[in-house]
């Protein structure tokens, strides 16, 4: 798992536990923003629909439903950027020469 913030790698044996932080900047680890389920789209930012509402997204948590995001940065929540966004873009209505 990536922290949300600085972007470190976070490993852990089994689950990780409340009280668990990140070696890099001292983040909670278990916390919305690191989560697989986090999404600014959905409802309450959550895409599990059982799961609590959590007002404060970067502070720990005590959310049962809590899964470690996988791949990407969790800063970038899965999203690509508007950069990125914007290439794929051009390249899918330029002309054809």
């Amino acid at each position: 798992m990536r922290c949300w913030k600085c972007a470190a790698t976070i490993e852990f044996n089994e689950r990780v536990g409340f009280r668990d932080a990140c070696a890099g900047c001292d983040r909670p680890a278990h916390c919305c923003r690191n989560c697989g389920f986090y999404d600014v789209t959905y409802n309450n930012e959550c895409r599990e629909t059982m799961a609590e509402r959590v007002v404060e997204k970067e502070r720990a948590n005590f959310c049962e439903y809590f899964q470690p995001r996988i791949g990407a940065a969790a800063a970038a929540a899965g999203r690509p950027s508007s950069g990125d966004a914007r290439a794929r873009l051009d390249n899918m209505f330029r002309k054809k020469s």
